[in-house]
Formats: structure tokens, sequence, C-alpha cells
């Protein structure tokens, strides 16, 4: 159904109007939005003025004016005609349509004014302002009951020229009534009418009455809108389509008439690819290939009244499809010498393209089938072999071949990817890796010309279907989704990620161009999504081939979409929480990017900046305790100023924090005696509670007393306090600290990262050998207590090894 048009902005303007409602109009009341319908069903705004009724003499009838409120210039002038149906809509809309299928709104900024204008229309027609639509059937029901006792149907004038304006006029005037509609319907199939009428057009074309003709027009028109099936199957046989086609050639509307019949003979070839033995299949498919051009350009566009007086052709067309595609699914005979000829290397490249394009259309109607009738569908073209055809044709160098064999493979895995991963394993146990379908359609992934990587786009979609974990078969055994990936990552990953191990040799990307940025961004999807549904085997693959430090590489890229498809890769990575991937993101000190990404992007507060601080909070939240001091012993150097953000300081706390515990095992210990003597806990609640015991142990301490046992008290009392004493120490100088940046976050504000990052040859190795040095205490790279020299919290910053911070 057509969308409504939405109601105009309710704004007071200037007034204009004629005739007796001339002076009314200084309110907002008249004040209209004038909409047409276009031919894409839409509706297009005309104008926004003040609606008036009067009598037009040039119309010689009432009629509705719209002046225009910016320059007084008319935007509509439309008779109020006594037989058009007005309809009334949401209190503030008056819909119509004209005689010439242009369809007509009025949109109102007042429901008063609306009504007003209603009165005039319903006046004119002699209808009761009350009613929704002018031309309602209560009006004739009546009359029709009376008919519909005397007579048994409808009687037509007889079919002859002279008479056609009466008949189209007949035509017309049935259409708003069901009943009438029914009983004209009957009338023409019992009289063998639509015959009669194609003899007149013949007539009409050899005479050249245009005049006959447009009322022809008007009268198949009306018959296509009476809905019926049996008239359709009159007028689509194959003795009365063309004449059909030929009388809505003739629209009065256009000042010229429409050459459909010349496309459809001469322009539109059937190509037979296989010869079809059946003559009814063979009609049944020129039949529908002609209704269809019906519907989709001969017949105007539906008016607002009309859009459900078709339903009876959309069906007629999709019954059809599906006995087209059931009758040659029976033909076995045509299917195997259609996937013969696809095969044989003999077959010349046109034919082949034919083929290929039938068959890509073969399953574009197979859509229209039910689930049941599809399933049997796509299993007789697996047992007819279609996946070994894609296969041959994926692998041939025509191009639209290969688009129209993508589409086809794509109808395949949208119905049953278990069935294309079962055949893919299979033919692996006989084929080489560059064969192999998945390596075909990754490689014409990759290959993909058009600049906006459109086909790369849909063989992503593909791929990421067939890697998924949630719609493999849950068999007895398990085991499709243990092989498939088994498979896929000994056979096909190594494909998919070639470009991005060729494109990250050096520390930028070697190509930076947009098309290669955006098949970068694709495999770095697929690969995201690979490390959130796949366990051990994107795991063992990303460690093995250090895949990571490869992905890292491009966030030095010009592309801020790549830069951050690289990061969110390796947010995945981290959101696991997996000691493997730590372990290994450590040991390669595959931070450095990110912190360098992070100082180079400088003062902007944007998605790369974000994205980069919620990733340091994500590992400070989680206290992912491994991260946390890599983090800090490494880096904290270059991100100890930043202080728009407490992120990276209370990763530093958290730091401190385990630094205290891994110095005072005694304390440690203490503490979980504490927490035993309350109550045993299972694992997690155990560090929930260490946590919150930090927490709280922190604001106990600030009045300087230690929380301890009085049964611990008298043992060891020299070796329990003097580690508290010395925490205290420390505790004290850190929160003066906090102060400090307290008071100079409330003065200035939110600050921006305005920090400039030099990374000399010094500096990366300092980066990168760190651990080393941080453990003796008070060294220039130790994390240190707070206020020792040379430590973080100390003045001393500008050490040779260390990373040249400048603020701008």
């Amino acid at each position: 159904a057509p969308g409504r048009p939405p109601a105009p902005p309710g704004i007071a303007s200037r007034s204009g109007g004629c005739g007796e409602t001339g002076g009314r109009m200084t309110d907002t009341r008249r004040r209209v939005k004038v909409y047409t319908l276009n031919e894409d069903r839409q509706w297009d705004d005309r104008g926004t003025g003040h609606v008036s009724s009067c009598y037009v003499e040039r119309l010689k009838g009432m009629s509705l004016l719209v002046r225009a409120e910016s320059d007084g210039s008319l935007l509509l002038e439309s008779k109020i005609n006594p037989n058009t149906a007005y309809q009334k809509q949401q209190d503030t809309l008056i819909v119509w349509s004209e005689a010439e299928n242009y369809d007509l709104a009025l949109s109102f900024q007042e429901k008063a004014g609306c009504d007003e204008i209603w009165e005039k229309i319903c006046q004119v027609q002699g209808k009761d302002p009350s009613v929704d639509i002018t031309q309602d059937l209560v009006d004739e029901s009546e009359e029709e009951r009376f008919d519909d006792m005397s007579s048994p149907g409808l009687e037509l004038p007889s079919c002859e020229l002279s008479r056609l304006e009466e008949i189209a006029e007949l035509v017309a005037s049935s259409l708003p009534s069901p009943l009438r509609r029914e009983k004209l319907a009957l009338a023409l199939e019992n009289e063998g009418y639509i015959k009669k009428l194609l003899e007149i057009f013949h007539v009409c074309e050899d005479l050249e009455n245009i005049e006959g003709l447009h009322h022809l027009y008007e009268i198949i028109k009306g018959i296509f809108l009476l809905n019926r099936t049996a008239l359709f199957e009159v007028m689509f046989s194959e003795e009365c389509i063309m004449d059909v086609i030929g009388c809505l050639e003739y629209d009065p509307s256009l000042s010229q008439s429409r050459k459909h019949r010349e496309f459809l003979t001469k322009t539109a070839k059937f190509k037979e690819v296989i010869p079809i033995s059946d003559p009814e299949l063979k009609q049944k498919i020129h039949q529908t290939y002609r209704v269809q051009y019906i519907q989709d350009m001969v017949l105007p566009t539906p008016s607002v009244f009309e859009e459900n007086m078709l339903s009876t052709l959309h069906s007629f067309i999709f019954f059809n499809k599906v006995e087209i595609v059931g009758m040659l699914q029976e033909d076995e005979k045509f299917l195997t010498d259609l996937f013969a000829q696809l095969t044989d290397e003999a077959t010349d490249e046109e034919k082949r393209q034919e083929l290929v394009n039938f068959l890509k259309e073969f399953c574009a109607f197979s859509q229209t089938l039910q689930p049941q009738n599809r399933d049997a569908f796509f299993k007789t073209l697996s047992n007819m072999g279609i996946l070994p055809a894609l296969e041959v044709i994926l692998g041939m160098d025509d191009a639209q071949v290969r688009s129209a064999a993508t589409d086809i493979f794509s109808y395949l895995v949208e119905y049953n990817p278990s069935m294309v991963r079962e055949f893919v394993m299979q033919e692996a146990q006989q084929n080489d890796d560059d064969i192999l379908l998945i390596n075909l359609i990754i490689e014409h992934m990759i290959c993909d010309t058009d600049p906006e990587l459109g086909g790369a786009v849909l063989l992503m979609g593909l791929l990421r279907t067939l890697v998924d974990p949630e719609n493999m078969l849950a068999t007895a055994n398990k085991t499709e989704k243990t092989e498939f990936l088994g498979f896929f990552y000994k056979h096909c990953m190594h494909v998919l990620t070639a470009p991005l191990l060729a494109n990250t040799t050096e520390d930028k990307p070697s190509k930076d161009d947009f098309q290669t940025a955006q098949l970068l961004a694709l495999i770095l999807e697929l690969l995201t999504f690979c490390v959130e549904h796949h366990t051990y085997h994107i795991k063992n693959y990303i460690i093995n081939k250090d895949i990571l430090r490869r992905v890292l590489v491009l966030m030095a890229s010009k592309h801020a979409f790549l830069a951050l498809c690289a990061l969110r890769f390796k947010r995945k990575i981290i959101g696991l929480k997996d000691e493997f991937y730590n372990r290994y993101i450590m040991k390669s000190f595959l931070f450095e990017p990110v912190v360098k990404a992070f100082l180079n992007n400088g003062s902007r507060y944007n998605l790369m900046n974000s994205a980069i601080i919620e990733m340091f909070e994500f590992i400070r939240v989680e206290d992912i305790k491994s991260l946390t001091a890599h983090v800090i012993e490494n880096y904290w150097k270059a991100l100890e100023d930043v202080d728009y953000v407490q992120t990276f300081k209370g990763l530093k706390l958290r730091f401190e924090q385990q630094r205290e515990r891994q110095d005072n095992p005694k304390l440690d210990s203490m503490r979980s005696i504490l927490r035993n003597h309350r109550y045993r806990r299972d694992a997690r609640t155990l560090e929930d509670e260490e946590e919150m015991w930090f927490n709280t142990d922190e604001d106990d301490m600030e009045d300087g007393e230690a929380v301890v046992p009085p049964s611990d008290k008298t043992k060891n009392d020299e070796d329990i306090m003097d580690p508290i004493s010395k925490f205290m120490e420390r505790k004290k100088l850190k929160e003066s600290e906090e102060k400090e940046v307290l008071l100079k976050t409330n003065l200035s504000g939110r600050q921006s990262p305005s920090f400039k990052l030099s990374f000399s040859s010094a500096t990366k190795s300092n980066l990168t050998s760190q651990s080393s040095a941080s453990n003796l205490p008070g060294s220039p790279g130790s994390p240190g207590s707070p206020g020792s020299p040379g430590s973080p919290g100390s003045v001393s910053k500008s050490t040779s090894q260390m990373a040249a911070i400048t603020t701008k």
C-alpha cells in the first residue's frame, strides 16, 4: 500500500483564496500541503498554500483551488467531479484520483479546515459529510439489491465500434462496487466478450481510430482491475495476449503510443539453451515472461484505490513460476544435458554463459517454492552435480559467467551450508588446495575488481555462513564442527590471510590504497568472527603464524576504518581473557603499536582515542593482572601524563596493589586468614572478596590502624607490623599525589591528549626491554614506590632510555 502523505508543519502564514471563503483565510485552518503520487508509490510535496472552493467558469463547476503561500501562484485547480471518489483519512487528509490516473492529496494543518472543504465536496456530490468516502457503497445498496433480485446478471452493450465509449463508462462505473464488479466479470466470461473487443481493436488500428483505441485502453485496464483468474486465462492465452498488450499501448494520458509489441517480438529473444521438448512447458515460459512484462512495464502504476485490485495478477505469475520449476525438475534428460554441457570443455563461452544464466534464473524461480518443494529442488540439483559444475565454472576466465556462478553458489549456501561443507571436505581428499571450491571463492573475493568491493562483501558473507559453528549440524557423533574447522584451517586459512601477510611485512602497510584497505578490513572482520566463535583452531593459527603482530601493523594505515578494524581484532582477543593469548601479547610486546597510535592521535577526541582508552579500561576493570603489569612496566612513561581520564592512573594503582601483595606475602596470608575465619567461599567469590577487601582495606587504613586478628598480634608482632608500617608510609605519599592530580583536573577541566611520542632506537629498545630493568627497585624503568628516584611518581622524567614526551 502507498505511504500516506505526512502532516504539514504547524506554522501560521498569510491568507489567500477566492470567492466566499477568501475572507476567512487569515487563520491556519485552510493551510494545506499539496501532494501527488509518483511512479514509485511515493508522495511528492508540490508546495504549501491555502485552499478554497469556488465556481470556476473555465471548468464549468465548483473547484478546489490552492494558492502558494510564498508568491500566491496557483498550486492546484481541480474541479469537484460528481463521480470522483474523494476519501477523507486521519481527520486532516483528503485523497482522490483524477481521471488521467493522477493521484492527489491535500494535507491540512487543522482538522477544522479539512472538515470545511469536505463539506463543500459532499455538497457538490450530494453526499452526507459524515461519510469518509463520497462514493460509498451504502448509497447504492438498495438499488444493487433491487438489481440483484430483478436480473441475474449485468447486460453488456453489443460489442460494436460505435458503443466503445458506452462500454468504457460501464466498466469504469462498475469498479467501485464489489457487486457490480462481480456481475461485470461474469458477463464478460459468459459472452466471450474479450475476444470480440480484441477484434474491434484490430479494426480501430486499421482505421487509425485513436479515440476508439483510447476507449479500448480504458476497457482493458478496467478488466485487469476486476482481478479475476478466469478472465486472465483468456487474456493471457497464446491467441489473445499480444492483442491485449496492443490495447495497453494506447494510453490516453500519453501523447504517443508505446511500442511494447515491437519490443516483445523483435528485441526480446527467447533463448532455448537446452531444447525443451514439452510444448506446454515452452508455452508456459513464454506466457510468464509476457505477463511479468505487462505487470512491470505496461500497466500504469496502480492508484490509491487500485493497489489491492491486482493481487490475482501477482498470484498468476507466482503459480506459473512454481509450475515451470516443477516441470523442469521432472525432466531428467533436460537437467542431465544442462550439467553435461556446463562442464564440457568443448562448450563455447557464449553457450556456457547462456547455460549459467539459465541456471541462475532457475534458482531464482525456486525461491517462490514452498519449503518442502524447495528441499526437493535443491536435492535434485545436488544429485545432478551442481557443486562440481560450479567449481569448474568458477575456475574460468569469463567474469560474467563467474559472477552468475557466484549468485548460484549463494542460493546453495543460504539453503544448506552443510551440503556445501560436506562437498568441499570430500574433494579435499582428491584435489590440490588451489582448486578447492572454497579457495576459488576466497580468490574471487580477493581479486574483486569493483572499487566498492560489492562482490567481495557478498562472498565474505557466504564464507562467514560456512564457518559459523551455529549452523553446523549436531549429528550423533557431533563431528561436523571439528572436521570442517580442521579442514578450513589446514587448507583454506592461508589463502584468506595471504593479502594480509603480504601487506604487513614492514612497520607500515606496503599498499595503503582505498581498495586494498577495504579488502583487508573484510578479511579482519572474518578473522574477528573466528576469534569469537572458534576456540583452539584460531588460537593456534594466530600464535603460530604471529597474526596479531601483522594485524597491528595496520594501525599505521592512513585509513581510520582499517586501523580501527585492527584494534577491534586485538580487543576481541583481550576480551577472551585467555592467558595463552596474554602471554603471546606480552612476549611480542604487542601493545607498542597501540600506544604509538594513541600518542600519534594527539589531541583529537575521536573514535580511535575512545576505542584505545576503552581497551585499557577493560583491562583495569577486569583486573587482568598479567597485562596490567606488562602495560605499566613497559609503557607507563608514555601514558602517565594522560589525566583527562583516570584509566591509566587506575591501571597504575592496580599494579601497585599487585606489587604490594607480592612484596608482602605475610600480609597477603594474613588477609586470607581473615577471610577464612569468616566462611569458606568458592574460587570466584574469593577473587571478588579479595578485590572488595582491598578497597575497604584502603579506607580502613586511612586512620593508620591495621586490622589484625587478636591471635596474630601476640605472634611475630615485629614481622607483621614492619611491612604494614612501610605500606602506610608509601600509601600516604601516594594519597598526597592523587590529591595533587585531582586538584589539577578540577582547575583545568578535561584536558586533551596533547602528547607527541618520538620513538628513537633507544626508546624502541626500551619499550621492548623494560621488564628486566623493572625488577630493580628504584631503577629508571621501575614502577617503584611513589616518589622514589626515577620512578613515575618522581620529578625526573627525561631519561635517555625513555620515550621523550613533549607537551604541545
